[in-house]
């Protein structure tokens, strides 16, 4: 055996033997919440398409028409040859939904904060960081190269003694959170982190990758709150709710022409499908005419927790903590005996003792199949969970 074979073949087996790797699991996706993986057909709980929109008409047909309109693909980057018509009509929507000058469109969420981050601080500069925030935010924050710290979760005060401690010694300073956190689901604490952040001159920066088309009226995580949140880099995915795929950032009209000029990963990326364009713009145009979406996929989530006997959900987000990994698996394994697809989340993506399973809801869910999924977890997760 050759030397990268051994270190893979020995990663993988110390992976294997604390019940961490990993396995793709081919799955084929219905219309709604249905899945099919080895033969068996499931009822999904652990999808971001909060929305379904993945399979709505008006969207496919919007996709189909740009495919027979553009073709497959893009054919360059967005500088050079694959900026077609369609991405201007889909920032337009993004800066109107967000109440924002202008947006910028990324290939993915990933590609966003891993160009953004580094296009706006550098060796210089100041990162203050939520630790639950997204593991992108925090390779955005790496490349960056700035200074890094770390504020306990959702804790103003602790975030406040950082900013008093170091804002000073740096050029800028910049900081970072979840609007939704994807694992557990509550909302950061925007209107105060906003004031908070104004007040040492740092740039606030939110994910909210989880919050739009979901919270706030379909306005995301910066609408969700008694009062407007003072966000001045919203950023989030079209892949969750929008039911498509892609990155954005809104901001002001200075903030985003900086970004086609010197974020890496848009001027060095080819640009999106343009049925993948076409499918966000289509997904905007509803939830822009109709805001009570938003309030479906919430429902369905608390109708389980009310059920389970779990407090109110902020989003669809609903995690489970089971703590202990292989204990989590099995409760994964014992639920899909029973029809449900619900994955196991483990360390890292989750804190070590803190595994999972992470439910997420759209209006599709049937109630009685909820119900049902309630009373599973209540009785044979919930009821051996010390």
């Amino acid at each position: 055996m050759d030397s990268l074979t051994a270190f893979a073949t020995a990663k993988l087996d110390s992976l294997a033997a604390a019940s961490l790797r990993r396995n793709i699991v081919h799955t084929a996706r219905e219309p709604g919440v249905v899945v099919e993986r080895g033969g068996k057909r499931y009822l999904s709980f652990s999808c971001n398409d909060y929305l379904n929109f993945s399979h709505h008409p008006a969207i496919l047909a919007a996709a189909r028409e740009a495919l027979d309109r553009y073709g497959a693909g893009s054919g360059g980057s967005r500088l050079v040859t694959g900026d077609h018509p369609l991405y201007g009509a889909l920032e337009e929507r993004l800066a109107r939904l967000k109440g924002a000058e202008a947006a910028c469109v990324f290939g993915s969420g990933y590609l966003t904060n891993t160009g953004v981050i580094p296009a706006l601080v550098g060796p210089d500069d100041l990162i203050v960081i939520d630790e639950l925030a997204h593991a992108c935010l925090f390779a955005g924050a790496q490349m960056s190269r700035a200074r890094l710290c770390v504020f306990r979760h959702n804790d103003l005060a602790h975030a406040e003694e950082l900013l008093a401690t170091h804002r000073a010694a740096h050029r800028h300073a910049l900081m970072l959170t979840d609007g939704v956190f994807s694992m557990d689901g509550d909302l950061a604490p925007l209107p105060a982190l906003g004031r908070l952040a104004r007040a040492h001159d740092a740039w606030l920066m939110a994910d909210d990758a989880h919050g739009i088309g979901v919270i706030g009226g379909g306005r995301g995580s910066t609408y969700a709150h008694d009062e407007p949140a003072d966000v001045p880099l919203q950023m989030g995915t079209l892949s969750k709710a929008i039911g498509a795929y892609g990155g954005y950032l809104c901001a002001t009209r200075p903030v985003i022409e900086l970004m086609k000029s010197r974020a890496r990963t848009l001027v060095y990326s080819t640009g999106l499908p343009p049925s993948v364009v076409a499918s966000a713009v289509a997904a905007l145009d509803l939830i822009e005419a109709d805001p009570s979406l938003a309030e479906g996929p919430l429902a369905s989530a608390r109708l389980f927790t009310r059920r389970v006997g779990l407090p109110d959900p902020q989003s669809p987000i609903v995690p489970v903590v089971v703590g202990d990994t292989d204990a989590a698996l099995a409760a994964s394994r014992m639920l899909a005996d029973e029809g449900f697809l619900v994955v196991a989340i483990r360390p890292p993506t989750v804190p070590p003792g803190t595994a999972r399973l992470r439910l997420t809801f759209t209006p599709a869910h049937p109630e009685k199949e909820i119900e049902r999924l309630a009373d599973l977890i209540r009785g044979r997760v919930l009821g051996n969970v010390s």
